[in-house]
């Protein structure tokens, strides 16, 4: 096992350590931990989207094609990670405060799916849910000390990018038109 880096921290180090020591409160660490589970495996996104196709059985097949889209995005990341390599920050100024399934950091996987999902999920609910979602689960990543800033900045756009291609699909579906 590798040494933790120590010294001063530098680029995305000091940015992630900032970031952590403003963010870092115990009702924060609370709430950001709750969003780890919930977006593990992009688990709660999909099962809120199995939900929606309980709940508006009008749009049932969109609903279920949204939430496979959204486990599809998460898979992308998990490509994608596996291509780049990235490793997770490992420096005496982050504190680690949640366990990861893989060492590799980039890209957020949390980011990309909880991107995916509101964007999916905002074409389906008729509600902007992406400033509601997004930010919260991005500042969890830092909060959590286990990603670097662009990492969920990379997640979300790779998970913008996944919802937005779909939900256009969907909305082109004549069985989506109301």
């Amino acid at each position: 096992m590798l040494e933790k880096a120590t010294g001063k921290p530098s680029g995305e180090v000091k940015v992630l350590a900032t970031a952590q020591r403003l963010l870092k409160r115990p009702g924060a660490v609370k709430a950001a931990r709750g969003l780890s589970h919930f977006g593990e495996h992009s688990i709660g996104w999909f099962a809120a989207g199995l939900v929606g196709a309980a709940v508006d059985r009008r749009h049932r097949k969109d609903w279920l094609v949204a939430a496979a889209g959204v486990v599809g995005a998460h898979a992308a990341s998990i490509a994608v990670k596996r291509v780049v390599r990235r490793p997770r920050p490992d420096h005496e100024s982050v504190e680690v405060l949640v366990g990861t399934p893989s060492r590799l950091s980039f890209p957020s996987s949390h980011a990309t799916s909880t991107t995916a999902a509101a964007v999916l999920y905002s074409g389906l609910t008729g509600r902007n849910l992406v400033p509601a979602l997004v930010p919260p689960m991005l500042a969890s990543r830092l909060v959590l000390g286990v990603h670097y800033p662009t990492d969920v900045l990379a997640g979300a756009a790779l998970g913008g990018v996944v919802g937005g291609l779909l939900r256009r699909r969907l909305a082109r579906r004549p069985e989506s038109k109301n």
